[in-house]
């Protein structure tokens, strides 16, 4: 973008849609201009902040109307932390745009024919849904305008969420509307604590000091996991904090902690220490017990999870005599829950310890009709490993944001089940998918879920069948 263009403010813009990623869009001089923090309806003066020959990207310095769907976003941080961006649209068109995404995905990416895509599942909960949340320590708060300008001394160590592209800056997060239960009193009193104590806040780019990372998980059935993750190895302050936390807060059932210094906050290679309590929690659903360990993934929306979940068995169409594939089964939550209707259910999935899990959570629900294997997919789903097993009758995948690997969109071509549940984060990887797997199938089915309210990303379930 030329130089001329960068901060140069557009008047009077109309905000036309909401686009991809939760962006709005409106047009000027041929260009399409994407705008985050704003509503279709809305008439803004926009600075420009980045810009191709096709399109630019700003921000809104200043309305001259607002949106008639516009509400007042309900926590203070919006606008400055990165999650919650759709706080300010009411719900219903939250789920009106969430349903057109899956629909313009699919027209534009996969290019087949496909049925009407049913209205969205929306969730009962908009507020306090999520059963795990992960907050930073940093020892550099970011300031608002009016604190940089006030010239005077704040403190600058925080306990929140990352600043949207902005790596080292946190926004100190007072309460968060994402998580109910302990989770707001923990933080907050963790960091009290930890002020009034003088202990070191991370410093990420030095990557150095004492308290690094929180995350908070909870369950339906009551149960929390509280996991605290230090950047040095000092038994003493470790000691210090862990006893805070067993004994302000009683209620933790999983209350763990892992030292971490290496460059990244990922901890799935390294040894958690369980300080107090049991080593996981435990989800329910169905009268199905589901162990959650500190590494597990579980679908971050529980109730909504069994909305989802009951999707892609209702999309299975299950008579008991089928064998079942299900692709990135994680702790085979699907596994475990299709399994009553199924001959036999087989689970791949990369992490070997959420496998262990999968087997385990069998164990518990008195489940003998599955079977789970560990390794990275598009190595294990080959010929010997088809020749090993039954052919299946129904292919479930639910892979991450990034899609399946091609080669696992080949072996299923070659595989040819009668039909594939395709659960997908992500519809824009799924479309692509889709339209791979076009040479054979057709799609027959769409529903989408909504898993994250006040924000952009949809889930959405396809049924796909072999063609005729």
């Amino acid at each position: 973008m030329s130089r001329k263009m960068k901060n140069k403010v557009i008047t009077n813009l109309l905000i036309e849609r909401i686009a991809s990623e939760g962006k709005c869009v409106g047009h000027h001089e041929g260009k399409v201009v994407f705008v985050s923090n704003v509503a279709p309806g809305d008439v803004v003066d926009v600075r420009i902040t980045r810009g191709k020959s096709s399109f630019m990207e700003g921000e809104a310095v200043h309305f001259h109307e607002f949106s008639k769907d516009r509400i007042e976003p309900f926590c203070s941080h919006f606008g400055v932390c990165g999650g919650c961006k759709w706080q300010h649209i009411n719900y219903e068109l939250q789920k009106t745009y969430k349903r057109q995404q899956v629909v313009d995905q699919f027209q534009r990416i996969a290019k087949v024919p496909i049925p009407e895509v049913a209205p969205i599942l929306g969730s009962a909960e908009t507020q306090y849904y999520r059963n795990k949340l992960d907050f930073t320590f940093s020892n550099s708060r970011w300031l608002t305008r009016e604190e940089i300008n006030s010239g005077k001394e704040f403190e600058r160590n925080a306990l929140g969420f990352h600043i949207p592209k902005m790596f080292d800056k946190i926004v100190d997060i007072e309460h968060c509307y994402l998580q109910g239960g302990i989770s707001n009193d923990v933080r907050n009193t963790l960091r009290e604590f930890a002020l009034q104590h003088q202990l070191n806040f991370y410093d990420i780019r030095n990557q150095v000091g004492l308290l690094r990372n929180l995350i908070i998980r909870t369950t339906s059935t009551g149960q929390t996991m509280v996991i605290v993750q230090f950047g040095e190895n000092d038994p003493e302050s470790i000691a210090l904090v862990m006893e805070f936390l067993k004994n302000r807060f009683p209620e933790i059932t999983s209350l763990l902690y892992v030292v971490n210094m290496k460059g990244n906050e990922t901890f799935h290679d390294l040894e958690l220490v369980t300080y107090a309590g049991q080593s996981f929690i435990e989800e329910e659903m169905e009268g199905l017990k589901f162990k959650v360990g500190p590494k597990s993934f579980y679908q971050t929306n529980s109730k909504q999870a069994y909305e989802l979940y009951k999707v892609a068995r209702d999309f299975a169409e299950l008579k008991g005599d089928e064998v079942v594939y299900d692709l990135y089964t994680g702790t085979g939550t699907i596994a475990n829950f299709v399994a009553k209707k199924a001959k036999q259910v087989i689970g791949v999935e990369y992490v070997e310890a959420a496998i262990e899990d999968a087997k385990l959570n069998s164990q518990i629900n008195g489940i003998e009709n599955t079977l789970f294997y560990a390794g990275d997919m598009k190595d294990i789903l080959n010929e010997e490993f088809i020749f090993q097993h039954a052919k299946p009758d129904v292919v479930i995948t639910d892979p991450p944001r990034a899609g399946m690997h091609e080669d696992v969109v080949n072996m299923l071509l070659r595989l040819e089940a009668p039909a594939i549940v395709y659960v997908s984060c992500n519809p824009a990887t799924q479309a692509r998918d889709v339209a791979l797997l076009a040479e054979k199938y057709q799609v027959e089915r769409i529903q989408p879920v909504d898993m994250f309210p006040q924000t952009y990303h949809v889930e959405n379930i396809v049924r796909l069948t072999l063609k005729p």
